[in-house]
């Protein structure tokens, strides 16, 4: 657990509030130091990353009797005197010769170091790359290759990728520009050597080059701009557990909270279920069909047909009414004279025969 400190005074009080964690942290800082004896190489790629690292980046130039993994009091001097919570010693020695050694600090304390030596044959400065460099302060884009960078279990190289992606890490930001995309950072590990030498990590830098292909996607190259570093594993130190878990921390209510019906598919798509009421199918609002509309010559026949069947439908109303009122004086004919139905029906045979209505011939039957 880190030590907690009482302020004595207002002004020690407001100090020690500026260091409190925070909710969004501002980009790490990286301080570059040397010991008393240092190589020229080494200081070379010093600058080279201190360029690339810049505007967070302090460099020292006073060399320092420092030993990292004996005696880090110092270190910790440093990275709170300066605010800078990364570390970078260059030294050279004939045990361990051009020798870097990576350091990350928490709350002024040093929680994890990793010593990388580097490859004199192989090594590569700035100022042996012909070609226009990257412009100040652009944020690289990482790539690690390698099995060993996916190990489960905690390693050197694992903490070589995680002290990598905190160094270049730089600014946070929500918003990317195309254009500002120019630098690329790639890291690789190798396979073990044949005598079980630990795999080397091979660090390039390259510029990203846009170029008119003749289409709306332009065609993408890349240069190397250097430093070329090819580093060998050294010592290690790993973060203590109740430090480890002090650090990764996060401050609550940054997460976002989850919506219902909301979903983000594999793709980053974003779908979302929506629930609707009833509808009334009786008020909703069709589209009207031009097609489906009547011709004025059909709408003029429907008008006509309509008006005849009209009158045809009086007419025929009117000849029932004949028929009733003969029905209604053949049956008064009937009672009037007297006779049973068999006269009744010969008077109808009658009628049918002399082709005098049957209501004539009745009445001048009474006549008689």
């Amino acid at each position: 657990m880190l030590r907690q400190i009482k302020p004595k005074n207002a002004r020690s009080k407001r100090e020690i509030a500026k260091r409190e964690p925070l909710a969004h942290e501002n980009p790490k800082k990286c301080l570059f130091l040397r010991y008393t004896t240092s190589s020229s190489l080494v200081n070379d790629l010093c600058s080279n990353l201190h360029s690339l690292k810049s505007p967070y980046a302090v460099k020292f130039t006073k060399k320092n009797p420092i030993h990292p993994f004996e005696d880090p009091s110092s270190l910790e001097f440093f990275s709170e005197k300066n605010d800078a919570s990364f570390l970078l010693f260059a030294s050279h020695s004939k045990k361990r010769p051009h020798c870097m050694t990576w350091i990350r600090c928490f709350g002024g304390k040093i929680l994890d170091m990793l010593e990388l030596l580097v490859v004199q044959d192989t090594a590569r400065t700035l100022g042996q790359f012909k070609g226009r460099k990257c412009d100040v302060g652009i944020k690289p884009l990482l790539s690690f290759s390698g099995a060993q960078f996916e190990s489960p279990t905690p390693n050197a190289y694992t903490l070589a990728k995680s002290l990598f992606v905190d160094f270049f890490r730089g600014a946070e930001t929500q918003k990317i520009d195309v254009s500002g995309l120019q630098l690329l950072i790639s890291f690789f590990a190798g396979e073990d050597g044949p005598e079980g030498e630990p795999a080397q990590i091979h660090m390039r830098c390259w510029k990203i080059v846009t170029k008119k292909s003749g289409q709306k996607v332009p065609r993408v190259e890349v240069e190397e701009i250097g430093p070329r570093i090819d580093f060998r594993v050294g010592r290690i130190k790993e973060a203590d557990a109740a430090m480890r878990k002090e650090a990764m921390k996060r401050a609550k209510g940054l997460e976002a909270k989850p919506k219902k019906n909301v979903e983000t598919d594999i793709v980053g798509d974003k779908m979302g279920r929506i629930h609707l009421g009833r509808q009334d199918l009786d008020e909703l609002q069709t589209r009207k069909m031009k097609g489906l509309k009547r011709s004025r010559s059909e709408q003029e026949e429907a008008e006509d047909d309509g008006g005849t069947t009209n009158i045809d439908g009086g007419d025929n109303d009117g000849a029932d009414d004949d028929e009733d009122d003969e029905d209604d004086d053949a049956m008064s004919v009937n009672t009037g004279i007297g006779g049973d139905e068999s006269e009744g029906e010969s008077v109808e045979d009658d009628d049918d025969e002399g082709g005098v209505p049957l209501n004539k011939k009745a009445r001048l039957d009474n006549g008689k």
